[in-house]
């Protein structure tokens, strides 16, 4: 259970709190190198997976719930601190948080897992959130680095490859529940 690539991501969750620990104190440039370290680790544990064959049941479920912490927190903060929008805050997080209870809703209804794997507009909104919130954390750090339009540019990518991604994940269970039927009781059946 605990080999290389679970121990990266839990490595990866660790630096979470001393991300944030050095947003909430202004040290944008250490928080940008923290969150780098996490990013690296991100691709460091994959990598390892494959390449040892150790992917486990755990990881599934860690390595998402790493990655969403890390984003989750990330734009919050940054929200906080006028760093990015606080409208894409809530883009990114309320697309996770229906993905979520899309999936618990599915769960109560048919009483069986949903196989949730990324899509590839899934794995872009990801790339463009986690470099998004690494311009901000650089513009943070030195306002003169480069224009604040890239980091706009940047900002409406990550909004619609968001919402494209939600839209297409919503789709896709709703897809998967209109061919099933109801597990419990007293509920209508699927149309």
């Amino acid at each position: 259970m605990l080999n290389l690539p679970n121990t990266l991501t839990l490595l990866r969750i660790l630096t979470i709190p001393l991300f944030l620990e050095f947003l909430a104190y202004h040290f944008y440039l250490e928080a940008l190198v923290v969150f780098a370290i996490g990013g690296f680790t991100d691709f460091l544990d994959g990598l390892a997976a494959r390449w040892m064959n150790q992917q486990t049941a755990l990881g599934a479920y860690l390595d998402p719930a790493a990655d969403k912490l890390l984003v989750l927190s990330s734009f919050i903060m940054l929200a906080s601190l006028e760093g990015l929008p606080l409208w894409l805050a809530v883009v990114v997080v309320a697309r996770d948080a229906l993905i979520v209870l899309g999936y618990c809703v599915i769960y109560f209804l048919i009483e069986e897992r949903l196989q949730v794997r990324p899509s590839r507009i899934g794995k872009w909104s990801t790339t463009l959130q986690l470099l998004t919130v690494a311009l901000a954390l650089a513009l943070l750090h030195d306002p003169k680095m480069f224009s604040a339009e890239v980091l706009n540019l940047f900002v409406g990518l990550t909004a619609l490859v968001t919402v494209l991604s939600g839209c297409q994940y919503a789709y896709q269970g709703l897809v998967w529940l209109q061919g099933k039927r109801p597990s419990r009781t007293g509920l209508p059946p699927t149309s």
